[in-house]
């Protein structure tokens, strides 16, 4: 069965004790804030997701949604717990104050989110979008834009979607054909398909907000020539109130693998009337504030699902008897034991555990330094951590999905030919995970954006920001008793992702393809080289905790439990992947595109 509690002691340890919140309680934002104060709302936010999410993500797999006269039902139950979310202030969080929203910082909203893509990935998608959506507009938007739209898009009455999406473009949006011609009144209209637009068309709100790219009759060829514009699905009367339709309609919902409970649609605009946002020709710009937006919100997603599919094989391997253990029988008074003695068992739940313990504490890193890029008045304190998000955005997203999946498969596994079974859901995690890995810029993508870009970005000032602290952290603790042979470990695979560094730079002046072959392992190298720094940083923490009495002994001995399997069991993969990188790409390209 689907089980999920929501981990708020180790939430509160990534956050408090990890990379120490009050950092961020001491920029002007987020002055007011207090660990209890987040403490309270992460409580919270558990309640409302296990309460009114979670048991409605089968619900939502089992019906998906319906197309009916240009309209999308959502599943049963989805209207009414918006309405509940929206009412219990949990779509305004992260908003602008001016504009109604709570102000919290992206490092809390973070959390909640991924208690919502645990609890209910398909419902989640709905106010993701939404906030994906604000960015671009509270950075490019007009004061006039902004004002109409961002209080009605915070409080969750009016909701949004990203139309990017063509049948003949999709990583490749130089190719859009939607186009925008001026209207005498100051506004443009707009003409074209989109497709894969997620919470294109739903019932959930009274009006949705499309951010829609598209290109001027006059527009250079390429991205160069790309604009984005906002297109209401209802225009807006001179007060603000809903007004008439707008020509844009929902032509067809997307039949999919998995998230059913979104709408995925394809949408057609008709002489659509909408306003620029930003400048014209500049849509790109726009248009990647509100893709990082979500590339790090698709990355929350890969771990929402990791923690689930880990709870759940938790609570099967407990249950399940089967066989007995190798070293004897643990419970002789029953037919087998649990097939939580099974050392093959163990590595599944300890890999899952550290999957998701892992990312959490990446994840809230960058996360932090979001909430500093955004609101520091330190300028050179804004573009450190500027850099820190670009560089890791990438990384979050796509190493972030991949493991999710990992760890959904490895839930299925735990289950046997029960996981095969509908009726268990862990293969719903399988399917609903699966799409994290592409949407958003697929995980290729994030690689080459990596290397093709970050890297080299400011002559390699953006790697600054994750190698100089490592190594400190290194050359502080080389001698040390805690983390002792980590911080060796740690060392061996910072100096591969060093020299892999190196020399993708090197072989990627005089051949492209050398980086591009590199990219995908290079990704994943570099995040789990991060996430060793954190874990060693985790053992310093919890080993005196651990050595204490106290009520959470456990938890922080369990902390360097999973810190010890992930130096034991998933560290020595840099070793290969190093190797890998430095094959080069002649076995990838040799053979012709014939002999495929």
């Amino acid at each position: 069965m689907q089980t999920y509690t929501p981990p708020l002691r180790d939430m509160k340890f990534v956050l408090n004790e990890l990379h120490d919140f009050s950092r961020l309680t001491k920029l002007d934002a987020f002055s007011s804030i207090d660990a209890d104060l987040t403490e309270t709302v992460l409580e919270e936010a558990g309640k409302f997701v296990t309460e009114v999410l979670l048991p409605l993500n089968a619900i939502g797999d089992r019906e998906g949604c319906h197309l009916e006269n240009g309209v999308v039902r959502t599943p049963a139950g989805f209207r009414e717990a918006y309405a509940m979310f929206c009412e219990a202030g949990w779509s305004s969080v992260t908003g602008l104050p001016e504009y109604g929203g709570q102000g919290l910082p992206e490092s809390i909203g973070m959390l909640i989110s991924e208690m919502i893509c645990s609890a209910n990935l398909s419902f989640g998608l709905y106010p993701g979008l939404t906030n994906g959506a604000m960015t671009a507009l509270r950075k490019y938007g007009s004061e006039e834009l902004k004002s109409l739209y961002l209080p009605k898009m915070i409080d969750g009455t009016w909701s949004a979607s990203m139309c990017l999406t063509e049948s003949q473009c999709g990583t490749d949006l130089g190719l859009v054909r939607t186009r925008a011609v001026p209207a005498d009144d100051g506004s443009w209209r707009l003409t074209g398909s989109k497709i894969f637009i997620s919470a294109g068309e739903h019932d959930l709100t009274e009006n949705i907000i499309h951010l829609v790219l598209a290109r001027l009759p006059d527009a250079p060829k390429g991205i160069k020539g790309i604009s984005l514009f906002l297109v209401p699905k209802f225009l807006l009367h001179d007060d603000g109130t809903i007004g008439t339709r707008n020509g844009v309609i929902c032509t067809a919902l997307e039949h999919k693998m998995g998230i059913k409970g979104s709408a995925t649609c394809q949408l057609s605009f008709d002489d659509a009337k909408g306003w620029l946002v930003g400048q014209v020709h500049k849509g790109m710009q726009a248009m990647f504030a509100m893709m990082n937006n979500e590339r790090l919100g698709v990355g929350i997603q890969g771990l929402g699902i990791a923690e689930v599919s880990y709870q759940s094989a938790v609570a099967y391997a407990k249950d399940r008897l089967q066989g007995r253990s190798l070293a004897g029988a643990k419970y002789p008074e029953l037919p087998a034991d649990p097939i939580i003695v099974h050392p093959d068992v163990r590595r599944m739940l300890m890999t899952m555990r550290v999957i998701a313990e892992g990312c959490r504490a990446l994840g809230a890193w960058v996360a932090g330094e979001l909430d500093i890029a955004e609101h520091s008045t330190n300028e050179q304190e804004r573009r450190d951590a500027e850099d820190v998000v670009a560089l890791m955005t990438p990384v979050v997203k796509a190493l972030f999905t991949d493991l999710g999946s990992d760890a959904a498969n490895l839930a299925v596994q735990t289950y046997g030919g029960h996981g095969y079974i509908v009726d268990h859901g862990v293969e719903q995690y399988v399917r609903d995970s699966r799409i994290a890995m592409i949407y958003e810029g697929t995980n290729g993508i994030q690689a080459l954006d990596l290397v093709g870009r970050k890297l080299p970005a400011h002559m390699g000032r953006n790697l600054r920001g994750l190698f100089h602290p490592i190594a400190n952290f290194i050359e502080e603790h080389k001698t040390s008793p805690v983390p002792g042979k980590m911080t060796e470990n740690l060392e061996r695979a910072f100096g591969a992702l060093q020299l892999a560094t190196g020399l993708i730079a090197r072989r990627g002046m005089n051949d492209p393809e050398e980086a591009a072959a590199a990219a995908t392992d290079y990704l994943r190298l570099t995040g789990l080289v991060a996430q060793a720094w954190l874990w060693a940083r985790t053992v310093i923490i919890a080993t005196p905790k651990a050595d204490a009495d106290g009520p959470d002994k456990a938890f922080y001995t369990a902390k360097l439990s999973s810190a010890q399997f992930f130096y034991d069991r998933i560290l020595p993969d840099t070793a290969a992947l190093y190797l890998k990188i430095k094959s080069g790409k002649a076995s990838m390209m040799s053979l012709p595109e014939d002999g495929f």
